[in-house]
């Protein structure tokens, strides 16, 4: 199988290292392969995918969709990036919780976060470029976001910006704060909220 599928801390979440043939001319890999994901039981459906391409410090998230979810293959076509997904599905026993992965070029490895997370993401190589698959089609409004450094959800962003301030837009500067008594997504990632 060219793919290693290895489940996160927090249900859902899975690492995945995908099998690279490399020689002195260059490599060659499979980044997505329906079958092989159906394997790992993966059995998402993609319909988009995106591309950013940032500089070191810039930290974009917590984002998430509300009536349109969107479940996420994402991983890292130059540089390294700290990618994290934080759970918003009520009734999950790790509700708010987080888990990180560093995904770089060099390494290949790729992040699958489903429906009812939000998402982000903080660059500390030089430039990346970051590519995801989603699940679900972009809606401009039907968009929700966390404060990226809440104490509640308390993402380790210093391991890795050390005492430097992240680079973020306008947008995620307001985003609100994590509620522990709010409603977001239910445990399959339908959104039950406002």
């Amino acid at each position: 199988m060219p793919f290693i599928c290895s489940a996160c801390p927090i249900d859902g979440l899975y690492e995945i290292q995908p099998k690279v043939f490399g020689d002195e001319r260059g490599y060659f890999l499979e980044t997505y392969s329906e079958k092989d994901f159906f394997a790992c039981g993966l059995m998402m459906k993609f319909v988009q995918d995106n591309q950013s391409c940032s500089v070191k410090g810039v930290l974009r998230g917590l984002h998430f969709q509300k009536q349109h979810p969107q479940g996420k293959l994402v991983r890292v076509l130059e540089g390294t990036v700290y990618d994290v997904a934080v759970d918003i599905r009520q009734g999950s026993a790790t509700f708010g919780g987080y888990h990180g992965v560093l995904l770089s070029a060099e390494k290949q490895n790729q992040f699958y976060i489903p429906e009812g997370f939000a998402h982000g993401f903080c660059v500390i190589s030089d430039r990346a470029v970051f590519a995801y698959k989603c699940t679900d089609f972009y809606h401009p409004e039907d968009e929700g976001g966390l404060m990226w450094n809440d104490p509640i959800i308390g993402i380790d962003w210093g391991a890795v910006l050390g005492t430097a301030s992240p680079v973020l837009s306008q947008k995620d500067m307001k985003h609100p704060a994590f509620d522990a008594h709010g409603a977001y997504f239910d445990i399959n990632g339908k959104w039950i909220g406002d």
